[in-house]
């Protein structure tokens, strides 16, 4: 028993400092993947993300829904379509997309951060972030692919973000957005959090991933890339060890840490109490991400 109780102690004495570090900081956290898919394992990071606001850093969640859109999708009879890991988004599909994300994954992450004893608000991007379309992508071969209804930020409202911090309330942002005609665009969810973390200056960016981090070999999940520099980052992708979904997160955490955002970490979700090993240990977790 005493072994125990100096081993919690030697825990709390570590987390001393990175306490003190990021008191009072807005930390952006990105959920995502198959980290949103377990009930057991989103109930353990929304309870580490309310002790994390417990003890005076300010979490701003910004969450996808990638799954679920995709059955939605499936059940309407709408095949989805990816380039680069971006979704190809119809008109027919944007409706679909702003209900599930809306309508019932946003609400479902509010109610289970308040039954965790923390008061949270459900935002919807569209409230946020001012799109203009995305340009059609240039693939390799020259041919040009249009995504849609996919948006590219070009300014983020933090004014509502700021309320809820004021308010000691977490906000929680879906990845929407909408033009000067008010017409809904999806966006990559990734894109928003670096977009919301550049803006609201965050001192860390946490991409919470089905992964432990980039990886160097796919099939090797202990070949984890400790740190990345990103002037690296092309070279990874040619290399196809950056890959499908990974790119669009590699290149927003790229964007963020050029445009100010103190530090960008890729953590595996699944892992328990990742964010709180990441935020509060000597060790940290995951791939990081330096200019």
């Amino acid at each position: 028993m005493k072994i125990d109780a100096r081993i919690r102690t030697k825990v709390l004495i570590e987390a001393l400092p990175y306490i003190q570090k990021f008191r009072s900081a807005i930390v952006v956290i990105k959920l995502g993947g198959s980290a949103m898919e377990e009930e057991s394992v989103i109930e353990s990071i929304l309870r580490d993300i309310v002790l994390v606001e417990a003890v005076g850093i300010n979490p701003v969640v910004v969450h996808g829904g990638g799954k679920e859109i995709t059955q939605a999708l499936n059940a309407r009879g709408i095949q989805g379509k990816f380039v680069q890991g971006l979704r190809i988004t119809s008109a027919e599909a944007v409706q679909v997309v702003q209900q599930v994300l809306d309508k019932e994954i946003n609400p479902k992450i509010v109610a289970k951060l308040d039954s965790l004893g923390s008061w949270a608000r459900g935002i919807s991007g569209t409230q946020v972030f001012k799109v203009k379309p995305q340009e059609p992508l240039l693939l390799p071969d020259n041919t040009k692919v249009d995504l849609g209804y996919v948006g590219d930020v070009v300014q983020v409202k933090t004014s509502l973000i700021r309320s809820c911090i004021d308010h000691q309330t977490i906000p929680v942002v879906s990845p929407l957005g909408s033009d000067n005609l008010g017409q809904t665009y999806n966006i990559n969810s990734d894109i928003a959090a670096m977009e919301l973390a550049v803006s609201l200056q965050a001192l860390k960016l946490i991409y919470l991933t089905d992964v432990p981090g980039v990886l160097l070999d796919p099939n090797d999940k202990n070949s984890v890339i400790s740190t990345i520099e990103s002037s690296r980052v092309d070279q990874l992708i040619n290399q196809n060890i950056i890959s499908g979904g990974m790119i669009p997160k590699i290149r927003s955490a790229v964007s963020a840490v050029r445009k100010g955002v103190g530090q960008v970490q890729f953590i595996d979700g699944c892992y328990p109490h990742s964010l709180l090993l990441e935020l509060f240990t000597d060790a940290g977790v995951g791939t990081l991400i330096i200019p």
